[in-house]
């Protein structure tokens, strides 16, 4: 039996729109820091690099997010780009209910940011600017430290589910 596939059109339904957007595949990151002694983060999948220098990146953050208040007051953020093993974490981070943090291993760095364990890459960041973006915030980050492992395959959010990097072949 094959399914028949339906062409998504227009802007006028957020639903429409927020699928159409969700098809472009992205990775998932986990923002993370120790504010007032309390783990606080969310997963955002919004995340692009800005400059090289001055070194900067960008988030997204839903302007109706109630972590968000206290995680801006963090003297630094851990920024981390999720695995492929860490897809439940991600429906974790994501959730409105329950610890967030539950099962998963984060460092604290100087500064309070939180780096996930086994993550792809990891960055300490500072907010540097926040703009409006419509519903949501964009929050550029200046980027003081960093570390990557390029073995470590990367989860990806696509058309509503998470997914893993198939490579071509053609390195």
């Amino acid at each position: 039996m094959t399914e028949e596939l339906t062409m998504i059109r227009g802007i006028d339904d957020p639903a429409l729109l927020r699928r159409g957007f969700t098809l472009y595949p992205r990775g998932v990151m986990a923002v993370a820091a120790r504010v007032d002694g309390v783990l606080t983060g969310f997963a955002v999948s919004a995340f692009t690099s800005v400059s090289l220098d001055p070194p900067l990146g960008l988030i997204c953050v839903d302007k109706a997010s109630t972590t968000w208040p206290s995680l801006s007051r963090a003297e630094t953020l851990g920024v981390s780009v999720l695995a492929e093993e860490h897809a439940w974490l991600g429906r974790q981070l994501a959730s409105r209910r329950g610890d967030r943090f539950a099962g998963a291993e984060f460092d604290e760095r100087p500064g309070g940011a939180l780096w996930l364990r086994g993550s792809v890459a990891r960055f300490d960041a500072s907010i540097d600017a926040v703009h409006d973006g419509g519903d949501h915030l964009l929050v550029v980050l200046r980027v003081s430290d960093m570390e990557a492992d390029p073995s470590v395959a990367p989860l990806l959010w696509h058309d509503t589910s998470f997914g893993a990097v198939a490579p071509l072949g053609n390195k």
